[in-house]
């Protein structure tokens, strides 16, 4: 054998297959047999062949690479449902690309539009928005669009969210339950469904249930603008009993505001609820009550809609899934 780069040609030869049949043992989902598939590994191994995966898209049309736009990654929910999400495309035979993006005025298309680039199969968007003309853009390049925890009401969208609406009405009902009056809430940033949807069910519960709904500050996602709403809010002498979070991001900064400048017990003096469920809500410091989502379930619906958009299947969204109330120390007032 020469010293120059192994070819698939020479994996052929040395494993007494075709060419075609070496092509099918390095392409995930291609049906070959066990028998051929061990000769060829062998081979290859034996040789220090590498397939070249550019010029299997170039063959085949895919590049078996999914683009993947987060805006954020501090609200630690995000970094696991990346974590979960790479290893179930990867599970696929896919590559992920991961793209940050901010919510800045076109920063998110100028983002995908250099994903595009790299000639991607798919994209999923994390809590990140397309503009309809990118939109579009990407239909014209056969290229299917998810979006992961957030909607835009676009007819033919493919959206995987929690029914974060019912989480809203379910954090309502449970101030109701442990006897609370006086409730405020901390919104998250209101370009997002996802905060505009608890908001809307918090609202509608608490008037449902006769909640006096105080006080309602911006929080935007973020630590230092939740800390100044929750000084803000329990600044003042009709201050809530209870207060929801549009997430547990800024829940955690509540907490330490209520404890720390405003000199406030929780649950005693306030209690509060979150929303998503990552692991330090279940720190001792904390001990938040909070609204789950199912972050598997979420990263399931969205590999299945993609995989099923990839192959030119007819897809349709998935309703909303389930959450679930968590109640730990933050609001054990009962």
């Amino acid at each position: 054998m020469s010293s120059g780069k192994v070819t698939s040609l020479d994996v052929a030869e040395a494993a007494g297959v075709s060419r075609s049949a070496v092509s099918r043992v390095f392409t995930p989902g291609a049906s070959v047999s066990e028998k051929t598939a061990r000769k060829v590994r062998a081979a290859a191994a034996d040789l220090g062949y590498r397939p070249n995966a550019l010029a299997r898209s170039l063959l085949t049309g895919r590049s078996r690479m999914i683009g993947l736009v987060v805006a954020y990654l501090d609200n630690h929910f995000y970094p696991r449902a990346l974590e979960q999400l790479s290893a179930s495309l990867e599970k696929q035979g896919y590559h992920v690309l991961v793209f940050m993006a901010s919510h800045t005025e076109g920063n998110v298309d100028h983002v995908v539009r250099e994903i595009l680039d790299y000639q991607v199969d798919g994209l999923v968007l994390m809590s990140v928005s397309l503009t309809s003309d990118l939109a579009q853009l990407c239909r014209q390049n056969d290229v299917p669009v998810v979006l992961f925890n957030r909607r835009l009401g676009d007819a033919g969208e493919l959206a995987v969210v929690s029914d974060n609406q019912r989480g809203g009405q379910m954090a309502a009902q449970h101030f109701a339950d442990i006897g609370l009056e006086r409730v405020g809430y901390i919104a998250g940033w209101h370009a997002a469904s996802t905060q505009n949807d608890r908001e809307a069910g918090f609202r509608v519960e608490c008037a449902k249930l006769g909640l006096e709904l105080v006080a309602v500050e911006d929080g935007e996602f973020n630590p230092d603008r939740a800390h100044a709403a929750t000084l803000k809010m329990f600044g003042r002498p009709d201050r809530p009993q209870g207060v929801f979070v549009a997430n547990d991001y800024m829940a955690f900064t509540v907490m330490d505001a209520l404890r720390g400048p405003l000199g406030l017990k929780v649950p005693d003096d306030v209690c509060v609820i979150g929303f998503d469920d990552v692991p330090t809500a279940a720190w001792r410091s904390y001990d938040l009550t909070t609204l789950r989502q199912n972050s598997q379930g979420m990263v399931d619906e969205t590999v299945a809609l993609l995989m099923a958009a990839v192959q030119g299947q007819a897809v349709i969204a998935p309703v909303p899934l389930n959450v679930e109330l968590v109640v730990r120390g933050s609001s054990s007032r009962i």
